[in-house]
Parts: C-alpha cells; structure tokens; sequence
C-alpha cells in the first residue's frame, strides 16, 4: 500500500474529487447560456448558401458568441463573406452571433461560399467556436451535421 501511495501521489481518489470541485466551482462563478443554431443549406455546382439563426435559450445573456461553420471541401480563394464573418481555414468560416438576449435570437447569418471546384456533396459542420465565456450544458442544439448534395435542395437543421 505504501508503494500504491508513493506512485499515486495520495489517496485515490481524493486528488480526482478535489479537481472536480475546482471544475464545479469554475462553473458556477461564470454564466450560463443554452446557445443554439437553426438553419438550412443548399449546395449548387460550387456554390453553398446556408441561412442560420443563432439563439439563447438562458438562463443569461450574451454579449456575443462566435460559431464556425466547417465544410468537407475546400473553399474557393476569394470569398465576399457576411459581416462579422472570417475565414479561419481552407475549409472554415467563423462568425459572430451579435447580442444574445435572454429566450431571443442573434442576428441573421447569410453566407454564399464558393468552393474550390463542384462538388456532388458538401458535409457542413456548425457549432460553436467561443462561447462569450459562458457553460453551454446543452450541445446537442448547436453542434449540427448537415449533407447536402449537389441538387440545389434545402436541408434545414
């Protein structure tokens, strides 16, 4: 047992207690918001459009809040994005949500992406990529799996 302790540094399991306690604590002195996206996409040729709509479900307020929209295919060199929008990779964008008020929406995101070359498919990917420093407990209504063909269809998430 001595040798158990020597190794482990202290008794098992308190060391494990004591950072999930920090963790706990860190929480709860920082805001809580339940941010989400709802949206659509329609791939054409090399053109994608996607609609999205972030909101805040609460329990607080947000300043501001940036999501990130990833793509299976490369995007084209020039972009003319949507304000508050950047390009962050070959294959991403970010945008910025604007205020979120408590139980109300962001503001608007329209992005017209031109790829590399026409694609059959594009998967795209949103989430959340900053927070505004807050918990989002809840990520299964702002991290959305969306493919769409190349049919001109909408698919909405």
């Amino acid at each position: 047992m001595a040798g158990l302790l020597a190794l482990g540094g202290g008794v098992p399991g308190v060391a494990q207690a004591q950072a999930q306690a920090q963790v706990r604590a860190s929480v709860a002195d920082g805001p809580e918001a339940d941010v989400a996206y709802h949206g659509r996409v329609a791939l054409s040729g090399a053109r994608l459009r996607i609609w999205l709509v972030p909101e805040n479900d609460g329990p607080a307020a947000l300043p501001n809040a940036t999501l990130r929209v990833r793509l299976s295919a490369d995007l084209a060199d020039r972009q003319r994005l949507a304000e508050g929008c950047a390009r962050a990779g070959s294959r991403e964008v970010v945008c910025e949500t604007g205020p979120l008020p408590l139980h109300g929406r962001g503001r608007h995101v329209a992005l017209l992406l031109e790829l590399r070359e026409p694609a059959p498919e594009v998967a795209v990917r949103v989430d959340t990529w900053w927070n505004g420093g807050a918990t989002d407990r809840n990520h299964t209504n702002n991290e959305h799996a969306v493919l769409a063909l190349d049919t001109g269809d909408t698919y909405a998430f």
